[in-house]
């Protein structure tokens, strides 16, 4: 399975523990091409809802407002809810993110984290 930088798939999320996101649902990949070349066993990734918040320009959501790919609902990248999963839990790629919203997934993470 080829696993790429910025491309949304299906993953199933459970079992969900706490606020964390649960259930089979979108996800975006965040993690590095670098360990995506060398086939590494998890992937980081950041999950996706159809629950936006509407008008929300905060940095832990990146709403998605166009369809993309099979992603058809208006969805929202949830930036603080970023963890690695294991490959076997991606089941379908359904597009890739375009580069607009990747510089924004980008800066937001990069906020959050502190990493500037």
């Amino acid at each position: 399975m080829r696993i790429r930088q910025f491309e949304i798939w299906i993953a199933n999320l459970n079992p969900q523990k706490g606020t964390e996101p649960g259930k089979v649902r979108p996800v975006l990949v965040v993690q590095t091409n670098l360990l995506n070349r060398i086939e590494f066993p998890s992937t980081i990734i950041c999950p996706i809802t159809s629950n936006v918040l509407k008008n929300y320009e905060g940095i832990l959501r990146v709403n998605i407002k166009e369809p993309i790919g099979r992603l058809q609902k208006e969805s929202a990248i949830l930036i603080d809810q970023v963890r690695a999963i294991d490959n076997v839990r991606l089941i379908e790629k359904l597009g890739v993110l375009p580069d607009n919203l990747a510089l924004k997934v980008k800066e937001n993470l990069k906020i959050v984290m502190d990493l500037e």
